[in-house]
């Protein structure tokens, strides 16, 4: 019966993260823990797995028909992808509680900023420094501590490059939920164990959640979008927290 409640969970946390941009650890996470009885390593780079079908499944929808720009694929592989592994190797060396603090307070900060005026489309050139910044901070969060840091990249689109929400979240799904997420995947997988019984579970739901979401965000506008941000943003923040 545990399996099957993990599916559940599974499908709709990856659906909302799909959705909104980000938010499936803050959930699926603390489920598998609650369910099985494993390590945190063990859960987070079991949960890290399943969560590139996420990136894969709402890929595929959110880039059905348009091909996505391939500057942005470029700067996450350049710059994110090293944080990623660098973050990962990291892992034993952070106290988990302190982190998970300061980044709750950092997506606080983040969700108060979502609702500031976007930049105009593609000012980010102006400030690269300022762009390969953040993209190393976010791959070094994704590595290590892994939630919040679509949010935190859906954040950056926005007010960096101008995009609007909904092209900010296809983006982040591609980007840190496929990309990301993979390079993370398989260093945990190369450093921890992973626990196979639970993990054809959370592939299913990941890829179908995120199938899904990514339908469901397409339909919406994109004032729907950016408040679903907001709400994920929030509850984010406060699991940090508290």
């Amino acid at each position: 019966m545990d399996y099957f409640y993990l599916l559940i969970v599974s499908f709709f946390s990856n659906l909302f993260s799909a959705f909104s941009g980000g938010g499936a650890g803050i959930i699926q996470l603390p489920a598998i823990l609650l369910l099985f009885e494993i390590t945190f390593p063990v859960a987070l780079a079991t949960h890290k797995i399943s969560t590139v079908l996420l990136g894969i499944g709402a890929s595929l929808k959110f880039f059905e028909k348009d091909s996505p720009n391939k500057k942005f694929i470029k700067d996450g592989v350049l710059i994110g992808l090293p944080a990623v592994i660098i973050g990962a190797y990291s892992i034993s060396y952070i106290d988990e509680i302190i982190a998970r603090k300061l980044l709750g307070i950092l997506i606080f900060i983040v969700f108060i900023l979502s609702f500031t005026e976007n930049s105009k489309k593609n000012e980010g050139e102006s400030y690269p420094n300022v762009k390969y910044l953040l993209l190393f901070i976010i791959g070094f969060l994704n590595g290590s501590l892994s939630a919040g840091t679509g949010l935190l990249y859906t954040l950056m689109l926005t007010k960096i490059y101008g995009m609007t929400f909904k092209e900010a979240v296809g983006y982040t799904l591609l980007v840190v939920g496929l990309l990301f997420n993979l390079v993370g995947a398989i260093t945990l997988y190369l450093i921890s164990n992973i626990d196979m019984s639970i993990l054809p579970i959370l592939l299913i739901g990941s890829f179908i959640g995120g199938y899904v979401g990514a339908m469901f965000a397409i339909q919406k506008s994109n004032k729907i979008i950016k408040i679903a941000y907001q709400f994920v943003t929030l509850v984010v923040a406060y699991k940090l927290l508290f």
